[in-house]
């Protein structure tokens, strides 16, 4: 028939010639038809056949495979179109470079195959096992693109439980307990009613959902559920690929701050290494403290300094240094103190001294190692090379006291035969002296301090470093003495009994005998009575003369218990009245001793009317009884009251 119809073509129009013309065209129609089905529907197929002459039972029967062969040619074009698309979605995979980017084309791929309103990709969070929304197309709220769905909630959690494709036509008729009032109000205002959703997958887990939705009730083909399958495999390998990208660069970053630490703990090392070996070469060399201070200046590139237990620096290098240095504050101070604890290096908080380490040697403290601020950050090699450096210090320290122990031993053997007078002995003595470069014909002065047994040595030493070597300093009789030429040595004896009293934070009480150019040792006798006095009526903490007690410790026994027993017996008696009666019998029977026994004279010192003296008097006699101004009573409490005046004076002087 189509043959029949090419030659009527040809021939004149006409009756004939119009018929072959709508045999043309029904043939024309049929040819659309089955090229785009979009532009001949069923109807005009069916209405072609007829016009060449086709039954209605075949014109149905072709109509129906036109129809088929329409469908299957939509299909086919669809198809194309998806997998160019895929094709477009792999090409850009093997180009990875931003993965977000790559990611958000892939979304929007979605969007625009599936022919939805929105298209969206959550990613699974393995720890929270939340669903975060990381890529949206087609999205207007903000909400919707910062959601965040629990675990156990929503389409995306039954995905991800299931692990396969899951779709809803109306979200609001979805499983109740599925609901999350955040996932409906994010859904609300999308305006969304369908969704499908499809897991992206690798061997052993879930790696997000990607999402497609209407805002309009949708049924979703099996076709569209394999194509969104697809374009969510792409997906999973960029969320793959970026997590063993984002793995692969914590992996480096972890291996370089290894290398990096590393390579800190080889410098550490090394400098450590170098701090020891000069500090071995400072110790061997005797240069004292200054060498190791100059050694961890110059390797740690910050201030030194070494203080001694009463906070006076000693050493220090690389100044200038900090006012912390030179004078601690609470906080370094207590740093010292948890060093001293706990034998460690301890930083320090705030500006000035960064680090401190104490110099100790079993419960003895020598000191401390201050560093200032520095270019870098001390680690903890540093910190244990500060700590070696400490007991260096200590060692040293320990070197110095043995040193000065002999030489103290030495001394006090000197000042002991110089103080006992054997004319024997005293060439001998003047041998030994001139090889400590000590001139014995100069030494006309004493000075005597009375220390408890236990401190007499740190006394001593702390002394002689306040004297210079022509000086003798030393041990004798339980005391310590230091002998000195009064032409030379002009100290204030004050000032050294302080020093010393807080170098062995103790009171010590120092005696001034007069000096005597001819006898040392009648010197010391003088001063050890006035001495033993002084402890004797309990007087600590003092600087006296041997002038204000000479005539006291050259008649009195100053056995302390036999002195406070004296004194007792004499005028406790009026003590005792004075505090029972808030009164003052004492001073008037002191301004009576004083006044050579005399009721006017003690009056008119006192400022008071005779009568009031007489009255006064005659309260002494009932309390020390009638005998009281005998001879023999009057002696002893003329002595017992100007003592214990005495006594009350340098007491008074001392607070």
């Amino acid at each position: 028939m189509l043959d029949t119809g090419v030659v009527r073509i040809t021939a004149p129009l006409g009756e004939e010639g119009v018929r072959v013309r709508e045999d043309s065209e029904a043939i024309a129609a049929l040819l659309d038809a089955a090229y785009d089905p979009d532009l001949v529907g069923p109807t005009a197929v069916s209405d072609a056949l007829r016009l060449i002459g086709a039954s209605d039972d075949d014109a149905a029967d072709l109509a129906d495979r036109v129809g088929r062969s329409q469908r299957e040619l939509s299909r086919l074009r669809r198809r194309e179109h998806e997998l160019s698309a895929l094709f477009s979605s792999a090409r850009e995979l093997a180009e990875l470079r931003d993965s977000d980017a790559v990611l958000a084309r892939l979304v929007q791929r979605a969007h625009e195959m599936m022919g939805v309103d929105v298209a969206y990709l959550s990613e699974f969070d393995p720890e929270t096992r939340e669903l975060r929304v990381r890529e949206t197309s087609g999205s207007v709220s903000a909400s919707f693109q910062s959601l965040r769905v629990p675990p156990g909630r929503g389409l995306a959690s039954v995905v991800v439980e299931s692990r396969t494709a899951q779709w809803v036509s109306d979200y609001s008729a979805y499983a109740a307990e599925r609901h999350d009032s955040g996932i409906d109000d994010a859904v609300s205002s999308e305006g969304l009613v369908a969704l499908l959703g499809v897991p992206m997958l690798t061997s052993d887990d879930v790696l997000g959902v990607l999402f497609v939705a209407n805002r309009a009730a949708t049924h979703f083909s099996p076709e569209e559920v394999a194509l969104l399958s697809a374009v969510a495999d792409h997906a999973s390998v960029i969320l793959q690929t970026t997590q063993t990208l984002r793995s692969l660069q914590e992996s480096e970053d972890a291996s370089r701050r290894t290398l990096e630490s590393l390579t800190a703990h080889l410098v550490e090392r090394d400098r450590a290494n170098t701090v020891h070996q000069e500090l071995v070469q400072a110790v061997l060399a005797g240069g004292g403290f200054a060498p190791v201070a100059e050694t961890l200046a110059s390797a740690l590139n910050r201030a030194v300094a070494i203080l001694d237990a009463q906070e006076h620096v000693i050493a220090a290098a690389g100044l200038p240094l900090a006012p912390r240095m030179l004078a601690p504050d609470a906080a370094t101070r207590e740093a010292i103190a948890e060093s001293r604890r706990s034998g460690h290096c301890v930083a320090v908080d705030g500006p000035g001294v960064r680090a401190v380490a104490a110099l100790t040697a079993g419960n003895r403290h020598f000191g401390a190692l201050l560093l200032g601020d520095g270019d870098f950050e001390l680690g903890a090699v540093d910190f244990r090379t500060v700590e070696r450096a400490a007991q260096v210090g200590a060692l040293l320290e320990l070197q110095q006291e043995a040193a000065s122990g002999a030489d103290h031993r030495v001394r006090s053997e000197l000042i002991a035969d110089l103080l006992d007078d054997v004319p024997e002995r005293r060439p001998d003595v003047e041998r030994r002296a001139r090889r400590l470069g000590v001139d014995l014909h100069t030494l006309d002065s004493l000075l005597l301090l009375s220390v408890p047994g236990d401190q007499q040595t740190a006394a001593a030493r702390s002394l002689g470093r306040q004297l210079d070597d022509r000086t003798l300093v030393g041990e004798y009789r339980g005391f310590v003495v230091a002998a000195h030429s009064s032409a030379r040595d002009a100290f204030d004896p004050e000032r050294l009994r302080r020093q010393v009293a807080a170098a062995i934070e103790h009171p010590v009480a120092a005696v001034i005998p007069r000096r005597s150019p001819g006898s040392l040792s009648e010197a010391f006798q003088t001063a050890m009575r006035t001495a033993r006095l002084l402890t004797a009526l309990e007087i600590t903490d003092v600087t006296a003369s041997v002038d204000d007690f000479l005539p006291y410790s050259a008649i009195l026994d100053t056995d302390s218990q036999a002195l406070s027993a004296f004194l007792r017996d004499t005028i406790g008696a009026v003590r005792e009245y004075d505090a029972e009666r808030n009164a003052d019998l004492l001073g008037t029977l002191r301004a009576f001793m004083r006044n050579n026994a005399s009721p006017t004279r003690t009056a008119r010192a006192l400022n008071f009317h005779t009568n009031t003296i007489l009255q006064r008097l005659d309260r002494l006699d009932h309390v020390l009884g009638a005998s009281w101004r005998d001879d023999e009573r009057m002696f002893r409490l003329g002595i017992a009251v100007r003592l214990d005046e005495l006594r009350e004076r340098l007491q008074s002087r001392r607070s």
